[in-house]
């Protein structure tokens, strides 16, 4: 009787904790879904951003009778690959230059087409804050997951990492990890 509530304690004891790590497991598979949805849609909102300032670029030569060389950033991004860190930088920079245009140039202001843009664009800029408030939350929960006891044990045994929050910072400055096993 002794050896038969030994071995259910033991049985019991070895299914409680597979059901601690398949859910700690799956705690970290539902964070990896909502981060890749965030990063989707930020994805999305800066392609319409590089669309919007590749439009302009037509409509500023047309309208400044400019010999420059147009939001040269933009054109430099059309054949290359860039992460979406990389590329909201680049579009930050064309952004400023788009900027720049908008006040050297009154007469774009009255252009309807150029207005659209420009609309169009402070619209973007909304919706890229709201989905970097919404990865970094995200970035948050995960992180939380891989710093902290007991679930560092699993996100040690499965190999997640930390991930870096989207917040405009250099991507080579590196997280600091102060705890390891």
């Amino acid at each position: 009787m002794g050896t038969f509530i030994v071995l259910t304690s033991i049985l019991l004891a070895l299914s409680l904790f597979i059901i601690w790590i398949a859910s700690s497991f799956n705690q970290f598979q539902v964070l990896i879904i909502r981060i890749n949805e965030a990063e989707a849609n930020i994805d999305a909102v800066l392609r319409k951003r590089f669309d919007l300032l590749n439009k302009s670029i037509d409509v500023i030569k047309a309208n400044t009778k400019t010999e420059d060389d147009v939001l040269e950033q933009i054109v430099k991004l059309r054949s290359r690959k860039l992460s979406n860190f990389e590329l909201d930088r680049k579009l930050y920079d064309a952004l400023k230059e788009f900027e720049k245009y908008k006040e050297e140039y009154p007469k774009l202001k009255g252009t309807e087409s150029f207005m659209k843009i420009d609309i169009a664009l402070s619209e973007s800029e909304a919706e890229i804050v709201a989905f970097r408030k919404y990865y970094n939350d995200i970035i948050t929960d995960y992180n939380k997951l891989v710093k902290s006891f007991p679930t560092n044990i699993i996100a040690l045994f499965f190999k997640f990492k930390s991930k870096l929050y989207f917040d405009g910072k250099d991507m080579s400055d590196e997280i600091v990890d102060d705890f390891k096993l």
